[in-house]
């Protein structure tokens, strides 16, 4: 996911999507320690996909908090 895309949600579809890839992370997680996975990097994307939407969620946080 793109920040540009993540940025175009809204605060209840960030929130969901958050609780989406926090779940796909520990079923990746899973799936590493118990079989061969078959692409090695989803655990990259899905974490660096976690983190930016953290850090959209904070953006959005402090700008309510600046007005």
């Amino acid at each position: 996911m793109k920040i540009s895309e993540i940025r175009e949600l809204t605060d209840e579809e960030l929130h969901n999507e958050l609780e989406r890839l926090r779940r796909h992370l520990f079923d990746v997680r899973s799936q590493a320690v118990t079989e061969k996975l078959e692409d090695p990097s989803m655990l990259t994307k899905t974490r660096r996909d976690i983190a930016r939407i953290l850090t959209v969620r904070r953006q959005r946080q402090l700008e309510a908090t600046r007005k």
